[in-house]
């Protein structure tokens, strides 16, 4: 009775002696007091989680079973603990009682306002043991160590190909339905990943954001940049198995495999004419069309392949 009263006159007479924070009661007291020590003596059976206070043990304890006794009136979703509801319930009325001190932000949860306050702050408590990185969310922290466990558990229904991140499986999923939900509001082309519509977007724009520290030379996509500096470090990461032969793009590479495999996809609409690169067919064209594009300055004489205007300049004195 005593204790219930208290609920009544707001009287609370049991403080912190630590921070000063104020309670009703003393067990409120004595749970309070566990943040400060870190004290967790409330163990699930199950999977060996800790908690500080019982009752969060006991809302631990449904989602192993799937008991969610808590349920919205409005929508009918369930809950496995009364917070989660309450939670909810503030997306039906667009309540957002937690405020950014800073910025003025408004949240419906503590929780989204805590992390949005590292935004600010810059803090990053959630640490990797195994390379020491920092993350401002423990959920970025999780997707990490995954890169040191090699765990991908999430899985193609499709296909069977796995994935660590439910990102990139929900990415990947669109090879499969072709879904292309980013659209282009200048030109109206559709891409299947956000990214790829932001680098679209910079044909449109002409925006260069990625310079070359080298010669200053700008490019529209950091791909194109890293290609660029293998001119000026003679860079050749990518070696024929066959012939040990090396190239400084995949692409370049991928014509040359095609002289071991006699593989001749460009074909000649004209003759039908077969070239393993794309450049050796845009050559022979001009034998059909009569375009002579290499003109010589001394002579004006012109010519089909750049290698005869080579030579025709060596006929010419100094």
């Amino acid at each position: 009775m005593k204790n219930h009263l208290r609920s009544h006159s707001g009287e609370k007479t049991f403080k912190c002696q630590i921070c000063q924070a104020s309670f009703s009661q003393s067990g409120s007291l004595k749970n309070h007091l566990r943040s400060h020590s870190g004290e967790k003596p409330f163990q699930c059976q199950i999977c060996q989680a800790s908690f500080s206070v019982s009752g969060h043990l006991k809302a631990h304890l449904r989602t192993h079973i799937g008991e969610k006794p808590f349920k919205c009136g409005l929508c009918q979703a369930s809950f496995s603990n009364s917070g989660h509801l309450k939670n909810h319930l503030r997306t039906h009325i667009g309540e957002k009682p937690f405020t950014c001190h800073m910025c003025q932000a408004c949240f419906n949860e503590s929780g989204n306002l805590k992390r949005h306050l590292r935004t600010h702050t810059g803090e990053k408590p959630f640490k990797c043991v195994v390379c020491q990185a920092s993350f401002s969310e423990n959920e970025s922290l999780k997707k990490h160590l995954r890169t040191h466990s090699g765990e991908k558990t999430f899985k193609c229904q499709v296909c069977q190909a796995n994935f660590s991140e439910s990102g990139n499986l929900k990415r990947h999923l669109r090879t499969h339905t072709g879904e292309k939900p980013f659209k282009c509001q200048v030109c109206q082309t559709s891409f299947s990943e956000s990214g790829h519509l932001k680098r679209h977007l910079r044909t449109h724009s002409g925006e260069k954001p990625f310079k070359c520290v080298v010669c200053q030379a700008c490019f529209s996509q950091n791909g194109s940049l890293k290609r660029h500096l293998r001119t000026h470090t003679g860079e050749k990461p990518f070696t024929c198995g066959l012939c040990q032969a090396s190239f400084s793009q995949s692409g370049s590479l991928k014509s040359h495999l095609r002289t071991h495999s006699w593989d001749k996809p460009f074909k000649c609409h004209v003759c039908e004419a077969s070239f393993s690169v794309s450049s050796s067919l845009k050559t022979h064209l001009r034998t059909h069309s009569g375009e002579k594009p290499f003109k010589c300055q001394v002579c004006q004489a012109s010519f089909s392949v750049s290698g005869s205007l080579e030579t025709q300049l060596i006929r010419h004195p100094a």
